[in-house]
């Protein structure tokens, strides 16, 4: 009797599980509506020497073809974890734009 509840119970869990398997016909997921999936930063060094903005920021993020934006600050805690789609632009304690990377 144990075999054949074991038996079963091996039976069930495959029929369970195969409803989890794909057919292999997802699409891929799109990075973005534009289509950018990284960021160039060169193309967002005009902001270099100016004082930050969200004006600024969006024109820079726009341009360097990221998804996403921030500014830094000289003594602000940051995520250490790289994102490609990602610009950042690092400012001094005046808010002054002094670097421009992705990541």
């Amino acid at each position: 009797m144990p075999w054949k509840l074991a038996s079963f119970g091996t039976l069930l869990a495959a029929v369970v599980l195969s409803g989890c398997s794909t057919d292999g016909s997802t699409k891929a997921p799109v990075a973005s509506e534009s289509g950018h999936t990284r960021c160039e930063a060169t193309a967002a060094e005009f902001a270099i020497g100016k004082k930050a903005s969200p004006e600024l920021l969006e024109q820079a993020r726009t341009r360097a073809g990221a998804q996403y934006a921030r500014f830094l600050k000289p003594n602000d805690m940051i995520t250490l974890e790289y994102r490609s789609d990602r610009l950042n632009l690092n400012t001094d304690d005046a808010l002054v734009i002094t670097r421009v990377n992705c990541g």
